[in-house]
Parts: C-alpha cells; sequence; structure tokens
C-alpha cells in the first residue's frame, strides 16, 4: 500500500508543490526562499524518516509568514491524505531531541480534532533572516489541516538555533511513531470506531 500524496497549492501569496511518502528513507528535496526553513524541514524528513519534496515560492519581499505558513498547511494536507481513514495507525506518537543544550518534545495524536499547546517561550527575535514567531505560525497551520492534536514543549535551552531544530527533529520523531502501521490494530484505535 503506497502512502505518497503530492500536494499543489497556488494562491496570490505562494505557490507550493509538496510530495510525501510517508513510508521512506528520509531523504529530501526541499527549495524554499526561506533558506532556514529548508533546513528545518530537511531535519524533520530525515528523523522521521518520511521522504519529502518541496518546491515554493512566496511574497518573501513582504516577509516569509505566508511562504512558511503555507508551507504548515501543505505538510498538514498532506498527512491528512496520505493517512487515509487512518485504519491500522498507532494514531499517537512522541518524539523527544537535544540539541546541545536544548531539549524539546513534541506529542502528537492524529485524532482528527486540530489542537496545539506550544510550550515554547521563544522571544521574537531572528535567526539569521527567520522570524523566531513564525515556528509557532507553522505548527497551528499543519494542526489545522492535518487534524492532529500537537504538543510542543521546550524543557530548557537557550540558542534560538538549537531549540527550533530540536523542535522540528522530536516533530520527525513524533509523526513517524504516530503514522506507523501496526498489525495489531484493527480499523482505527479509538473505542468510537473513527478517528474526526
Amino acid at each position: 500500500m503506497s502512502r505518497t500524496v503530492s500536494i499543489d497549492r497556488q494562491t496570490k501569496e505562494t505557490q507550493i508543490q509538496l510530495t510525501l511518502e510517508l513510508d521512506g528513507r528520509g531523504q529530501s528535496r526541499i527549495a524554499t526562499p526561506v533558506p532556514f526553513l529548508d533546513h528545518m524541514l530537511t531535519l524533520f524528513a530525515r528523523h522521521g524518516f518520511f521522504d519529502l519534496g518541496v518546491d515554493a515560492k512566496g511574497d518573501i519581499e513582504i516577509d516569509a509568514h505566508h511562504t512558511v505558513e503555507d508551507l504548515g498547511i501543505c505538510l498538514g494536507e498532506a498527512f491528512r491524505k496520505a493517512l487515509g481513514d487512518k485504519a491500522g495507525i498507532r494514531r499517537f506518537g512522541r518524539g523527544t531531541m537535544p540539541m546541545h543544550e536544548a531539549l524539546a518534545s513534541v506529542i502528537v495524536d492524529f485524532s482528527g480534532r486540530p489542537f496545539l499547546v506550544f510550550n515554547v517561550d521563544m522571544p521574537k527575535a531572528k535567526v539569521g533572516n527567520f522570524d523566531t514567531e513564525l515556528v509557532e505560525e507553522f505548527f497551528v497551520a499543519f494542526c489545522n489541516h492535518a487534524g492532529a492534536n500537537v504538543h510542543v514543549n521546550l524543557a530548557y535551552g537557550d540558542n534560538l538555533h538549537h531549540i527550533i531544530e530540536a523542535i522540528y527533529k522530536a516533530f520527525g520523531r513524533a509523526l513517524d511513531e504516530a503514522s506507523q502501521l501496526d498489525p495489531r490494530i484493527e480499523g482505527v484505535l479509538s473505542t468510537k470506531g473513527k478517528l474526526e
């Protein structure tokens, strides 16, 4: 069973083509006008063992907000479509990752009910040209379009690059676990009989 999807999103603000293979090897080809996000999505794919292709253009002459948010939308839609009716998936996943002095954890539930808890006390600052407040915007967009409940928690950390990197690596690990097929699960992992 192939769990590969392609997303094509065209707006007046962004043009994005994204492909996702859930059962991949962590290979990626990421090309966006936001180099720091390219780096984070590459880490996400590698540590989640997803094959991910992204070709994006956006109105970064304004700022990176639309591009980052729309990439969260597209990745969320890709997971929702690739998981289909969610039969046989583990549904829940968690990842905790260190990056030098930073330690972050991400817990996900593909419940069908979008919600984000973002316990990361990060100042409004920049890493290179990247606005750190866009990290939360990315996750809001992902949750809303994947139908996922995601909790992002920072235990500690000082360097903003390290903090964000730990988050994206943990996100990859959590989604890998939650999207795995488990032969013990008949239908969906819910006493209600559906996930929505």
